[in-house]
């Protein structure tokens, strides 16, 4: 919180208004459970789930994390050693944001004409965005010119296109 420049300062934003949407829209949540929107919400939410577990496991088992002494801004997890560029990371930076916008996603299609779920739904996706570029930047220092050629041949969030 004391650094915004680092991504977890935009990345505590997101999950607060990530769990206020969701908290939002539990009365709605399995209503009319088998509509089309609700069929698109669960297929977000099953992506969801699909990424985070993908991109936990790479980073775990590809990036091996490493214990520093410093104080970082970085959960656990985050302090690889090795840069990932397989798997679910061949294609996209962040598979693990894009996991979050998904559920984002997924939770504002339980109650789509709430204007709370517009607003929260934007402004949590708003700073999965930041924390994404802020995360760049600073892999770019950690990891530098092999980082700078993984952002020429791969998409932010979604494969070829963004």
């Amino acid at each position: 919180m004391r650094d915004p420049r680092s991504h977890g300062f935009y990345r505590y934003f997101a999950f607060e208004l990530l769990s206020a949407l969701i908290l939002l829209n539990v009365p709605m949540w399995f209503r009319d459970a088998l509509s089309a929107r609700q069929l698109v919400s669960w297929s977000l939410g099953v992506a969801s789930i699909g990424l985070a577990i993908e991109g936990f496991r790479l980073l775990r088992l590809i990036g091996k994390p490493v214990r520093t002494g410093v104080r970082s801004t970085n959960l656990p997890f985050e302090n690889t050693s090795t840069l990932v560029t397989v798997g679910a990371y061949r294609f996209i930076r962040h598979p693990m944001y894009t996991s979050l916008l998904a559920l984002v996603w997924c939770a504002y299609l339980k109650n789509p004409l709430s204007m709370g779920s517009v607003v929260l739904a934007l402004g949590a996706s708003g700073f999965l965005i930041a924390t994404a570029f802020a995360e760049e930047r600073e892999n770019l220092q950690h990891f530098g010119a092999g980082y700078a050629a993984y952002l020429e041949r791969t998409r932010r969030f979604v494969p070829f296109l963004w």
